[in-house]
């Protein structure tokens, strides 16, 4: 967007969790830090400075975020006046929302020009709540895709695991924040059944404990000590697409964001929940049975028997899995599809 479309950049000072901030100075658009002011008990924003920038010479806004953000509301009115155009970047609607709440979504939607979102969920949602289709276009997500890529284009079978684990079991794989809703206690508990079943199973956790969540403890009363391999952070993408490449299955219990993108950038089949109102539109990224599998959300035993059917791949199977997942990634979920879908709209 900064070398192609020409974009100035305002970005709020906060994103109320807790990621790493880009650098800025690289991006040669940049204009501003805006303070993102919470204005009522109900959790409305306002992102200071952003309101007056509808009165500046441009033609195109992008917003992130939905109907909580005043301002917008602000942007989206006088952009009406002025004839400008505002074009939504935003989850959409997954119809958990009623009576007013919803109202307020419908109307904030309608008046933009555009709405980008991350997936064909909320698409199919607003679909039936009466939006026109040429105004709902999926942008899907993406990761350091061009550097992921050649890293991908390096890597191959290594024995990192054996190495580790000594032995040559099946390993499930796991990276990000290690948070409560992430519920990779069920994991562990999943690993304690299959490997007393002698479905024997490693398992790998990459990320830092950011809520104290203290896996090890629980680990450690199962007994699963040799077979848990807490890795801590890890920000080198060669590495991480190393261990990816050669892990046999991603789990994530509980709801899966950019994890699955990542994953699937180096072939990683990947296992999640099925709740899809609370799932992140990234789980979108798996095709049930091609690239990866669902189990019933807090359900166990189904989350046992889907990591059953995913390690248990022939090797034709699991190249074929590969292959599939790196499709779906260089296909959509990619900064290049997504700057075309932008240099679409404001051609």
């Amino acid at each position: 967007m900064d070398s192609e479309l020409a974009c100035d950049f305002y970005f709020g000072d906060s994103a109320n969790t807790p990621i790493k901030q880009m650098d800025l100075d690289s991006l040669k658009g940049f204009k501003k830090i805006l303070i993102n002011k919470t204005v009522s008990r109900w959790k409305y924003y306002w992102l200071k400075g952003s309101a007056k920038l509808i009165f500046k010479p441009y033609r195109y806004y992008i917003l992130s975020g939905g109907s909580k953000y005043l301002s917008h509301w602000f942007i989206l009115i006088f952009a009406k006046i002025l004839n400008k155009k505002v074009i939504v970047w935003t989850h959409g609607m997954k119809g958990n929302k009623v009576g007013v709440a919803k109202f307020l979504d419908i109307l904030f939607y309608k008046l933009s020009h555009k709405v980008l979102l991350y997936g064909n969920l909320s698409k199919n949602v607003m679909l039936r709540e009466g939006f026109k289709e040429n105004k709902l276009i999926p942008i899907y997500n993406s990761l350091d895709y061009l550097v992921q890529k050649k890293i991908r284009d390096r890597i191959g079978p290594s024995s990192i695991y054996s190495d580790h684990f000594r032995n040559n079991f099946p390993t499930l794989f796991y990276i990000g924040r290690i948070q409560w809703s992430k519920r990779l206690d069920m994991l562990i508990e999943a690993l304690s059944i299959l490997n007393a079943k002698g479905n024997h199973c490693n398992l790998i956790i990459i990320g830092k404990d950011v809520e104290d969540v203290n896996l090890p403890k629980l680990v450690a009363q199962h007994g699963l000590e040799d077979k848990v391999w807490f890795y801590g952070p890890c920000y080198d993408e060669h590495k991480i697409g190393t261990m990816m490449f050669n892990a046999d299955l991603c789990v994530s219990p509980g709801p899966i964001g950019l994890t699955a993108v990542h994953a699937m950038t180096f072939g990683l089949p990947i296992v999640t929940n099925d709740n899809f109102e609370l799932q992140m539109p990234e789980h979108e990224v798996i095709t049930k049975g091609m690239t990866g599998g669902f189990f019933k959300e807090n359900n166990l035993e189904s989350l046992v028997g889907k990591i059953l059917e995913w390690t248990n791949l022939s090797k034709e199977k699991r190249n074929q899995v590969r292959n599939d997942a790196y499709e779906v990634v260089d296909t959509k979920y990619n900064p290049i599809f997504q700057l075309e879908v932008l240099k679409k709209i404001v051609s």
